[in-house]
Protein backbone atom coordinates (compact mmCIF):
# COMPACT_ATOMS: atom_id res chain seq x y z
CA UNK A 1 0.00 0.00 0.00
CA UNK A 2 1.17 3.50 -0.77
CA UNK A 3 1.49 5.87 2.13
CA UNK A 4 -0.43 9.13 2.07
CA UNK A 5 2.69 11.31 1.80
CA UNK A 6 3.88 9.27 -1.19
CA UNK A 7 0.60 9.74 -3.02
CA UNK A 8 0.55 13.45 -2.19
CA UNK A 9 4.12 13.91 -3.39
CA UNK A 10 3.49 12.07 -6.65
CA UNK A 11 0.23 13.88 -7.47
CA UNK A 12 1.73 17.27 -6.64
CA UNK A 13 4.70 16.66 -8.91
CA UNK A 14 2.34 15.41 -11.63
CA UNK A 15 0.53 18.73 -11.31
CA UNK A 16 3.55 21.05 -11.05
CA UNK A 17 6.07 19.13 -13.21
CA UNK A 18 8.74 20.99 -11.24
CA UNK A 19 10.67 19.62 -8.26
CA UNK A 20 11.26 23.04 -6.72
CA UNK A 21 7.61 24.13 -6.80
CA UNK A 22 6.52 20.71 -5.56
CA UNK A 23 8.90 20.95 -2.62
CA UNK A 24 7.68 24.45 -1.88
CA UNK A 25 4.02 23.40 -1.89
CA UNK A 26 4.68 20.44 0.38
CA UNK A 27 7.20 22.35 2.54
CA UNK A 28 9.95 19.77 2.18
CA UNK A 29 13.29 19.69 0.38
CA UNK A 30 13.73 18.83 -3.30
CA UNK A 31 15.89 15.96 -2.17
CA UNK A 32 12.94 14.54 -0.26
CA UNK A 33 10.76 14.79 -3.37
CA UNK A 34 13.38 12.99 -5.47
CA UNK A 35 13.72 10.25 -2.85
CA UNK A 36 9.98 9.58 -2.73
CA UNK A 37 9.63 9.52 -6.53
CA UNK A 38 12.58 7.15 -6.97
CA UNK A 39 11.07 4.85 -4.35
CA UNK A 40 7.74 4.84 -6.22
CA UNK A 41 9.44 4.15 -9.53
CA UNK A 42 11.28 1.18 -8.05
CA UNK A 43 7.98 -0.18 -6.77
CA UNK A 44 6.25 0.34 -10.13
CA UNK A 45 9.24 -0.95 -12.08
CA UNK A 46 9.14 1.85 -14.64
CA UNK A 47 9.87 5.60 -14.83
CA UNK A 48 7.01 7.86 -13.78
CA UNK A 49 8.74 11.07 -14.91
CA UNK A 50 11.31 12.02 -17.52
CA UNK A 51 13.80 14.47 -16.03
CA UNK A 52 16.31 16.73 -17.73
CA UNK A 53 18.17 19.74 -16.43
CA UNK A 54 15.44 22.00 -17.79
CA UNK A 55 12.16 20.13 -17.85
CA UNK A 56 10.16 17.42 -16.09
CA UNK A 57 7.64 15.38 -18.10
CA UNK A 58 5.27 12.75 -16.82
CA UNK A 59 5.44 9.40 -18.64
CA UNK A 60 2.33 7.60 -19.96
CA UNK A 61 2.59 5.16 -17.03
CA UNK A 62 2.85 8.09 -14.64
CA UNK A 63 -0.17 9.81 -16.20
CA UNK A 64 -2.25 6.65 -15.87
CA UNK A 65 -1.24 6.30 -12.23
CA UNK A 66 -2.11 9.95 -11.54
CA UNK A 67 -5.51 9.57 -13.20
CA UNK A 68 -6.23 6.45 -11.13
CA UNK A 69 -5.07 7.90 -7.82
CA UNK A 70 -6.72 11.33 -7.97
CA UNK A 71 -10.34 10.17 -7.43
CA UNK A 72 -9.20 7.78 -4.67
CA UNK A 73 -7.60 10.66 -2.78
CA UNK A 74 -10.73 12.76 -3.23
CA UNK A 75 -12.86 9.95 -1.80
CA UNK A 76 -10.49 9.60 1.15
CA UNK A 77 -10.65 13.33 1.85
CA UNK A 78 -14.44 13.30 1.63
CA UNK A 79 -14.71 10.31 3.98
CA UNK A 80 -12.40 11.97 6.50
CA UNK A 81 -14.33 15.24 6.32
CA UNK A 82 -17.61 13.44 6.94
CA UNK A 83 -16.13 11.57 9.90
CA UNK A 84 -14.87 14.82 11.42
CA UNK A 85 -18.25 16.47 10.93
CA UNK A 86 -20.04 13.50 12.46
CA UNK A 87 -17.75 13.66 15.48
CA UNK A 88 -18.33 17.37 15.96
CA UNK A 89 -22.07 17.26 15.37
CA UNK A 90 -23.99 19.50 12.98
CA UNK A 91 -22.33 22.90 13.35
CA UNK A 92 -20.87 25.60 11.13
CA UNK A 93 -22.79 27.11 8.23
CA UNK A 94 -25.09 25.62 5.60
CA UNK A 95 -25.90 27.61 2.48
CA UNK A 96 -29.24 26.74 0.91
CA UNK A 97 -31.03 28.28 -2.04
CA UNK A 98 -34.25 28.00 -4.01
CA UNK A 99 -34.96 28.36 -7.72
CA UNK A 100 -38.45 29.74 -8.28
CA UNK A 101 -40.51 31.69 -5.74
CA UNK A 102 -43.06 28.88 -5.33
CA UNK A 103 -40.32 26.85 -3.61
CA UNK A 104 -39.58 29.50 -0.98
CA UNK A 105 -42.31 28.26 1.43
CA UNK A 106 -41.07 24.68 1.07
CA UNK A 107 -37.51 25.76 1.84
CA UNK A 108 -38.47 27.97 4.78
CA UNK A 109 -40.37 25.11 6.43
CA UNK A 110 -37.26 22.97 6.06
CA UNK A 111 -35.03 25.69 7.52
CA UNK A 112 -37.33 26.14 10.51
CA UNK A 113 -37.25 22.44 11.43
CA UNK A 114 -33.51 22.06 10.71
CA UNK A 115 -32.68 25.07 12.91
CA UNK A 116 -34.80 23.68 15.74
CA UNK A 117 -32.93 20.38 15.54
CA UNK A 118 -29.47 21.89 15.03
CA UNK A 119 -29.33 25.33 16.66
CA UNK A 120 -25.52 25.43 16.40
CA UNK A 121 -25.61 25.38 12.60
CA UNK A 122 -26.21 28.71 10.88
CA UNK A 123 -28.37 28.53 7.72
CA UNK A 124 -27.91 31.10 4.99
CA UNK A 125 -30.91 31.30 2.61
CA UNK A 126 -30.83 32.89 -0.82
CA UNK A 127 -32.52 32.79 -4.21
CA UNK A 128 -30.60 31.84 -7.35
CA UNK A 129 -31.43 32.38 -10.98
CA UNK A 130 -31.56 29.75 -13.70
CA UNK A 131 -28.34 31.10 -15.20
CA UNK A 132 -26.36 30.67 -11.95
CA UNK A 133 -27.97 27.66 -10.25
CA UNK A 134 -25.59 24.95 -11.47
CA UNK A 135 -22.50 27.13 -11.17
CA UNK A 136 -23.39 27.94 -7.55
CA UNK A 137 -23.46 24.25 -6.66
CA UNK A 138 -20.24 23.48 -8.52
CA UNK A 139 -18.20 26.33 -7.03
CA UNK A 140 -19.48 25.76 -3.51
CA UNK A 141 -21.38 29.04 -3.22
CA UNK A 142 -24.37 26.99 -2.06
CA UNK A 143 -24.57 23.54 -0.48
CA UNK A 144 -28.17 22.63 -1.34
CA UNK A 145 -30.57 23.88 -3.99
CA UNK A 146 -34.32 23.30 -3.86
CA UNK A 147 -35.41 23.18 -7.48
CA UNK A 148 -37.26 21.19 -10.11
CA UNK A 149 -36.25 17.71 -11.19
CA UNK A 150 -34.57 16.58 -13.34
CA UNK A 151 -31.27 18.39 -12.70
CA UNK A 152 -28.42 16.74 -14.61
CA UNK A 153 -25.38 15.44 -12.78
CA UNK A 154 -26.46 16.15 -9.21
CA UNK A 155 -27.61 14.03 -6.28
CA UNK A 156 -31.22 14.51 -5.19
CA UNK A 157 -33.42 13.77 -2.25
CA UNK A 158 -37.11 12.85 -2.02
CA UNK A 159 -39.56 15.13 -3.81
CA UNK A 160 -40.90 17.84 -1.49
CA UNK A 161 -43.49 19.18 -3.94
CA UNK A 162 -45.47 17.30 -6.58
CA UNK A 163 -47.82 19.18 -8.90
CA UNK A 164 -49.87 18.60 -12.01
CA UNK A 165 -48.74 19.88 -15.37
CA UNK A 166 -50.80 22.48 -17.15
CA UNK A 167 -50.43 24.10 -20.54
CA UNK A 168 -49.93 27.86 -20.61
CA UNK A 169 -51.63 29.38 -23.65
CA UNK A 170 -52.71 32.89 -24.66
CA UNK A 171 -56.31 33.69 -23.68
CA UNK A 172 -57.07 34.09 -27.37
CA UNK A 173 -55.66 30.65 -28.20
CA UNK A 174 -58.08 27.95 -29.47
CA UNK A 175 -57.19 25.74 -26.46
CA UNK A 176 -57.79 28.43 -23.83
CA UNK A 177 -61.36 27.26 -23.06
CA UNK A 178 -60.62 23.53 -23.07
CA UNK A 179 -61.32 21.59 -19.86
CA UNK A 180 -58.09 19.65 -20.39
CA UNK A 181 -55.70 18.68 -23.19
CA UNK A 182 -53.43 15.78 -24.09
CA UNK A 183 -49.69 15.92 -24.58
CA UNK A 184 -50.44 15.08 -28.20
CA UNK A 185 -51.64 18.66 -28.84
CA UNK A 186 -48.04 19.84 -28.50
CA UNK A 187 -47.45 18.53 -32.01
CA UNK A 188 -49.98 21.05 -33.31
CA UNK A 189 -48.53 24.21 -31.74
CA UNK A 190 -45.04 25.73 -31.36
CA UNK A 191 -43.66 25.23 -27.85
CA UNK A 192 -41.74 28.10 -26.27
CA UNK A 193 -38.20 26.97 -25.41
CA UNK A 194 -36.09 27.39 -22.26
CA UNK A 195 -32.75 29.28 -22.38
CA UNK A 196 -29.77 27.48 -23.91
CA UNK A 197 -28.09 27.19 -20.48
CA UNK A 198 -30.90 24.91 -19.24
CA UNK A 199 -29.83 21.28 -18.84
CA UNK A 200 -30.65 18.75 -21.54
CA UNK A 201 -32.58 16.42 -19.23
CA UNK A 202 -34.75 19.28 -17.98
CA UNK A 203 -35.55 20.36 -21.54
CA UNK A 204 -36.47 16.81 -22.52
CA UNK A 205 -38.86 16.67 -19.58
CA UNK A 206 -40.48 20.11 -19.96
CA UNK A 207 -40.32 20.75 -23.70
CA UNK A 208 -39.83 17.35 -25.37
CA UNK A 209 -39.08 16.94 -29.05
CA UNK A 210 -41.79 14.31 -29.62
CA UNK A 211 -45.21 13.51 -28.24
CA UNK A 212 -45.83 10.11 -26.55
CA UNK A 213 -46.99 8.72 -29.93
CA UNK A 214 -43.83 9.95 -31.64
CA UNK A 215 -45.13 13.05 -33.43
CA UNK A 216 -42.61 15.87 -33.86
CA UNK A 217 -43.21 18.91 -31.63
CA UNK A 218 -42.44 22.24 -33.33
CA UNK A 219 -40.07 24.53 -31.45
CA UNK A 220 -41.13 28.08 -30.74
CA UNK A 221 -38.90 31.01 -29.73
CA UNK A 222 -36.49 30.89 -26.78
CA UNK A 223 -37.01 32.99 -23.68
CA UNK A 224 -34.12 34.22 -21.51
CA UNK A 225 -36.15 34.07 -18.29
CA UNK A 226 -39.32 32.33 -17.20
CA UNK A 227 -41.24 35.62 -17.19
CA UNK A 228 -40.05 36.27 -20.74
CA UNK A 229 -41.21 32.80 -21.77
CA UNK A 230 -44.67 33.51 -20.37
CA UNK A 231 -44.73 36.81 -22.24
CA UNK A 232 -44.02 34.92 -25.47
CA UNK A 233 -46.99 32.69 -24.66
CA UNK A 234 -49.22 35.74 -24.03
CA UNK A 235 -48.14 37.17 -27.38
CA UNK A 236 -49.35 34.01 -29.11
CA UNK A 237 -45.85 32.95 -30.13
CA UNK A 238 -46.25 29.47 -28.65
CA UNK A 239 -47.55 27.32 -25.79
CA UNK A 240 -45.64 26.11 -22.71
CA UNK A 241 -46.15 23.13 -20.35
CA UNK A 242 -45.65 24.30 -16.74
CA UNK A 243 -46.55 23.27 -13.20
CA UNK A 244 -49.96 24.21 -11.81
CA UNK A 245 -48.30 26.45 -9.20
CA UNK A 246 -47.45 28.81 -12.05
CA UNK A 247 -51.06 29.96 -12.18
CA UNK A 248 -50.85 30.99 -8.53
CA UNK A 249 -47.47 32.73 -8.69
CA UNK A 250 -47.78 34.10 -12.24
CA UNK A 251 -51.45 35.05 -12.66
CA UNK A 252 -51.88 36.99 -15.88
CA UNK A 253 -55.06 38.18 -17.56
CA UNK A 254 -53.54 37.37 -20.96
CA UNK A 255 -52.68 33.72 -20.19
CA UNK A 256 -54.90 30.68 -19.54
CA UNK A 257 -53.64 27.53 -17.81
CA UNK A 258 -55.22 24.33 -19.12
CA UNK A 259 -54.72 20.97 -17.30
CA UNK A 260 -52.80 18.29 -19.22
CA UNK A 261 -54.65 15.08 -18.31
CA UNK A 262 -52.06 12.53 -19.48
CA UNK A 263 -48.80 14.17 -18.33
CA UNK A 264 -46.71 12.90 -15.41
CA UNK A 265 -46.48 15.25 -12.42
CA UNK A 266 -43.63 17.69 -11.88
CA UNK A 267 -41.41 16.96 -8.86
CA UNK A 268 -39.32 19.47 -6.95
CA UNK A 269 -36.92 18.96 -4.07
CA UNK A 270 -33.35 19.20 -2.73
CA UNK A 271 -30.38 18.91 -5.09
CA UNK A 272 -26.69 18.95 -4.22
CA UNK A 273 -23.25 18.05 -5.50
CA UNK A 274 -22.70 14.39 -4.67
CA UNK A 275 -19.13 15.02 -3.50
CA UNK A 276 -20.59 17.47 -0.98
CA UNK A 277 -22.78 14.92 0.82
CA UNK A 278 -21.82 16.11 4.30
CA UNK A 279 -23.58 15.49 7.60
CA UNK A 280 -25.06 18.98 7.39
CA UNK A 281 -26.48 18.23 3.95
CA UNK A 282 -27.90 14.88 5.07
CA UNK A 283 -29.55 16.38 8.13
CA UNK A 284 -31.03 19.26 6.14
CA UNK A 285 -32.54 16.91 3.56
CA UNK A 286 -33.94 14.86 6.44
CA UNK A 287 -35.49 17.96 7.99
CA UNK A 288 -36.83 19.12 4.61
CA UNK A 289 -38.45 15.72 4.06
CA UNK A 290 -40.02 15.67 7.52
CA UNK A 291 -41.19 19.30 7.36
CA UNK A 292 -42.94 18.82 4.02
CA UNK A 293 -44.59 15.46 4.69
CA UNK A 294 -48.40 15.75 4.94
CA UNK A 295 -48.46 13.70 8.14
CA UNK A 296 -45.08 14.34 9.77
CA UNK A 297 -43.38 11.66 11.80
CA UNK A 298 -40.59 12.24 14.29
CA UNK A 299 -38.07 11.24 11.63
CA UNK A 300 -38.48 9.46 8.33
CA UNK A 301 -35.10 7.80 8.59
CA UNK A 302 -34.05 9.13 5.19
CA UNK A 303 -30.42 8.74 4.20
CA UNK A 304 -28.87 8.96 0.70
CA UNK A 305 -28.49 5.24 -0.08
CA UNK A 306 -27.44 3.87 -3.44
CA UNK A 307 -31.08 3.95 -4.51
CA UNK A 308 -32.02 7.27 -2.92
CA UNK A 309 -28.93 9.34 -3.63
CA UNK A 310 -29.29 9.24 -7.37
CA UNK A 311 -28.44 11.54 -10.14
CA UNK A 312 -31.15 14.10 -10.61
CA UNK A 313 -31.74 12.86 -14.14
CA UNK A 314 -32.64 9.44 -12.75
CA UNK A 315 -29.30 7.71 -13.37
CA UNK A 316 -27.49 6.34 -10.30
Amino acid sequence: MLERHEIETFLTLADELHFGRTAERLRVTTGRISHVIRKLERRVGAPLFERTSRVVRITPIGRQLADDLAPVVEQMDTALRRAIEAGRGVTGQLRVAFLGEYLAPVLLKAVKLFTARHPDCDVDVREVQLSSSRASLLDGSIDILVASYPFDGMARGPALMVERRVLAVAVTHPLADAESVSLEVLADHPVVQYPAITSAAFKRDRTPEHTPSGRMIPKGPHGNTFSEMLSLVAMGRGVLPVGEQTEHYHPRPDIAYVPIHDAPPIERGPIWLEANTTTRVQEFVQAATDANTPHPRARTGWRPTVEQTRRADGVV
